[in-house]
């Protein structure tokens, strides 16, 4: 079970966020300001911390600056009625990997924070885990059961990529950029091998399936 902090110095907007995050299983510390959830840092594992900007000792801005400073993988979501474009900025600056504006769409809160669970444990394991299916980023390798599978390095960084993100659609210049590299002159017909390649290879793999989006680019599809 997932631990997250709640610190918000609004009693019941802490209370609404803790009882959303409670019915979705995770187990809920709060804190009503960045001292108190300072102190609760220092007695309990938590795997991810929600904060609002604006609280009184210690603001959102110096709370995230100083999780950084000790947790520096912490996934951090920064909550706040400021909608300013420069105060986004300056939350990304001090450290926090993802921004909302109140009032906050529960289900959208419970999509992120999930989304930014399974990115601090891809990043924490170099390990992506679909159904039976392990992709070891460190060894270029895709096992499920006895078959272990080692791919060329650009074969498994665009898979990697894909499955890290599923059913997120990626337009093929987002994906050459990122494998390939800005400079590089790769073309569509490069990409294309690749994904063919890579289809080709894990046709009989049952938990996935990379699907063309016509005039967009592709996404990977988990099924069953």
């Amino acid at each position: 079970m997932f631990k997250i902090l709640v610190v918000e110095d609004d009693k019941n907007t802490r209370k609404l966020m803790c009882a959303v995050l409670k019915q979705h299983g995770f187990q809920i510390y709060d804190a009503a300001d960045g001292m108190e959830a300072l102190q609760v840092m220092e007695k309990e594992h938590v795997d991810l911390v929600v904060l609002d900007l604006m609280m009184p000792k210690m603001d959102g801005y110096e709370l995230t600056r100083q999780l950084r400073q000790t947790w520096e993988n912490l996934p951090i979501l920064m909550v706040t009625a400021k909608q300013e474009s420069v105060d986004k900025r300056k939350g990304f600056l001090v450290g926090t990997d993802d921004y909302m504006t109140k009032p906050v769409d529960e289900e959208e809160m419970v999509l992120r924070i999930k989304a930014l669970l399974r990115r601090a444990k891809i990043a924490n394991e170099h390990k992506l885990t679909v159904g039976k299916t392990i992709l070891d980023y460190d060894a270029l390798t895709v096992s499920r059961e006895d078959i272990i599978i080692t791919l060329p390095p650009k074969e498994f960084y665009l898979l990697f990529k894909l499955l890290s993100y599923p059913n997120m659609i990626f337009t093929r210049i987002q994906l050459m950029d990122e494998i390939w590299g800005m400079e590089s002159e790769t073309d569509d017909r490069t990409l294309n091998v690749h994904i063919n390649r890579l289809r080709d290879r894990f046709k009989d793999f049952p938990e996935f399936e990379i699907v063309t989006v016509r005039g967009l680019g592709y996404k990977a599809v988990k099924k069953g």
